[in-house]
């Protein structure tokens, strides 16, 4: 099939509205939020509103030998949804319905359109909470959040994506409907299909639909906020919080570049000092005495390991006045230049290291590194900031993106905790789980994806 006929089957399929071939307009959904990863221009742009929809853009590209690259909202931070050069992007962001909330079961059914705020607002209408938070929920879809097993602030106490996941709906390389998963609580009947898709980055088929478990709507968090003059003490009392069993709801760390870059952006005091070097952000969703008595150990914890200021608060408002801290950091950086923002976790004992050796990166460079991260799961961000003007900066950006990957590797940890491979980290891929598990990798994508058409070149190549 020419691509001219391509076209034409897929507006007979899905409407000639419903099919965007101007370069103008599929320029926009080309590339994700990875400014490092490559992206081609591709033939056109598909935005089917039904399963049936998706389908039949899967036949047709099958039949053409046309690549399909499926996408949600593009906020990703991988180039997992980059486009390649001919290839028929499918957005999914037209499957947008939440098709069931079962409260009695604390499970939903979601469509991958659904934009991820969205749907904890309206579970949270029925007491139910989900968990995963990305820091792009507001914006971020289901769908991507599945494709890419995104995580969040919440991960130290609740998991990423994957372990809220009953059950998936997807479509297959032939077109054909796989429903795999459970609607119960328990359930190992074969192999657990659902989580294999989880996290595959579109590479192996197209997530139509979900089935997720909820949770009891957490209480008001407190917030606990508190001060070091070295990251090792911090990342100390992390080690120490894990060792003694507490499970906060959230436990973030911000060192003392994101600090600085935070109180200018907001232009407040975090009440740190001006000798802060680390900050470590902790929340308890436990509610009343229990939630004072975990907040009381942290700071007590926080304190043995040598923190310069501790300051805990039970009142919401203000636990989201502290928390903004976190959560404008990327865009607080914003003022020194265009950010580049990592993703690898360590063990949680290392934390302080990964921390240090950015450091070192950053005078290596000569470019300001701010690292954020998680500090709960051991999954950090460090984010580079570059003037994007500048070809030489952007190759220092792209050094030391690379070497702190390495850097994250050789502390025993792995290159990415939530934000997927996508086509900016494969040759890590490799690297980090080598050439057994490269083989299996292609074998699982050359039986379920046999002419290589969903998502070429993203994660790894065939070859």
């Amino acid at each position: 099939m020419s691509t001219d006929a391509l076209l034409t089957k897929l507006r007979a399929e899905l409407g000639k509205d419903a099919v965007l071939t101007d370069a103008d307009v599929t320029g926009s959904y080309s590339r994700d939020m990875m400014p490092l990863a490559p992206s081609g221009r591709p033939l056109a742009v598909v935005l089917p509103s039904d399963v049936e929809g998706v389908q039949a853009v899967v036949r047709a590209c099958a039949e053409a030998k046309v690549p399909i690259v499926p996408r949600g909202a593009g906020s990703g931070l991988s180039g997992a949804a980059n486009a390649i050069d001919g290839c028929v992007v499918l957005v999914m962001t037209k499957l947008d319905q939440i098709v069931e909330i079962d409260a009695g079961n604390r499970l939903a059914v979601v469509q991958p359109g659904v934009v991820n705020l969205d749907f904890r607002n309206a579970v949270e209408k029925h007491g139910l909470f989900y968990p995963p938070d990305p820091s792009s929920y507001d914006w971020c879809t289901i769908g991507g959040n599945l494709s890419t097993n995104a995580g969040g602030l919440c991960c130290v106490k609740y998991g990423v994506t994957t372990d809220s996941v009953l059950g998936l709906e997807v479509v297959l390389a032939d077109g054909s409907l796989l429903k795999t998963g459970r609607r119960t609580v328990k359930g190992v009947a074969g192999y657990d299909l659902a989580r294999l898709f989880v996290g595959s980055e579109g590479t192996l088929g197209v997530i139509t639909q979900a089935t997720v478990a909820l949770k009891p709507l957490p209480q008001a968090p407190g917030t606990l906020v508190a001060g070091f003059d070295s990251t090792e003490a911090a990342g100390t009392a992390v080690a120490r919080t894990v060792r003694e069993g507490l499970v906060p709801s959230l436990m973030e760390i911000m060192d003392a570049s994101s600090i600085k870059a935070a109180e200018t952006y907001l232009k407040t005091d975090l009440g740190a000092g001006s000798d802060c070097q680390a900050l470590l952000l902790c929340q308890s969703d436990s509610g009343g005495e229990v939630a004072r008595r975990e907040l009381a150990a942290l700071e007590q914890i926080c304190n043995d390991c040598g923190a310069t200021m501790t300051y805990a608060t039970d009142d919401l408002e203000e636990g989201r006045m502290l928390m903004q801290a976190r959560r404008v950091v990327l865009t607080a950086l914003e003022q020194y230049g265009v950010w580049l923002t990592d993703d690898v976790s360590v063990p949680r004992t290392r934390i302080a290291e990964l921390i240090a050796g950015c450091q070192r990166i950053s005078e290596e460079v000569g470019l300001r590194i701010a690292v954020v991260g998680h500090a709960g799961d051991g999954n950090m961000h460090p984010t580079i900031v570059y003037q994007p003007d500048s070809a030489d900066e952007f190759a220092r950006a792209r050094r030391a993106f690379d070497e702190i990957l390495d850097v994250g590797l050789t502390l025993g940890g792995t290159v990415t905790g939530e934000h997927g491979v996508g086509k900016i980290k494969k040759e890590w891929l490799e690297r980090e789980i080598g050439p057994v598990g490269m083989r299996v990798h292609r074998q699982i994508k050359q039986a379920l994806d046999p002419e290589n058409l969903f998502n070429p070149g993203s994660m790894f190549s065939m070859a």
